[in-house]
């Protein structure tokens, strides 16, 4: 275990935090968490078909994925490149207060909108890209 496990914990209580209080966005109808465990009993066949397909995604939780978020894009010329000096503004063809873009390996799964904790640049969700949207972004590319 590393040294700074506490501060990370802390980090991590404070992003909690400071999403519970920008609303019960998790929360299904009747206001419960989304990821709460349901406690309700399963048919021994569906158990056993769950069983088998957690063993499935549990293969493929820790692949690392490259996670980004796009604030906006510009095109221009090298020889513009070239005279960028500290100080130099890029403009980009993003507006300000317009949702940022979340992509996973380059492909586009959510928008959200940037918040700031403690300092912190992180990004609150306010968009999910269904997987039917996805594919057809993709078949367009």
């Amino acid at each position: 275990m590393s040294t700074d496990s506490p501060n990370q914990d802390a980090i991590a209580d404070e992003w909690a935090q400071a999403l519970e209080e920008a609303g019960a966005a998790t929360a299904t109808d009747d206001g419960a968490p989304a990821f709460d465990a349901d406690h309700t009993p399963i048919k021994a066949a569906a158990a056993a078909a769950a069983s088998g397909s957690m063993q499935d995604i549990q293969m493929v939780l820790d692949i690392p994925v490259q996670l980004s978020v796009e604030l906006g894009r510009t095109r221009v010329p090298i020889k513009y490149i070239l005279q960028l000096a500290q100080g130099s503004i890029v403009e980009l063809d993003a507006l300000a207060g317009e949702p940022m873009d979340v992509l996973v390996n380059g492909y586009l799964i959510a928008q959200g909108e940037v918040v700031v904790v403690n300092d912190k640049f992180g990004i609150r969700l306010t968009d999910i890209v269904t997987p039917s949207e996805r594919m057809k972004r993709l078949s367009r590319t």
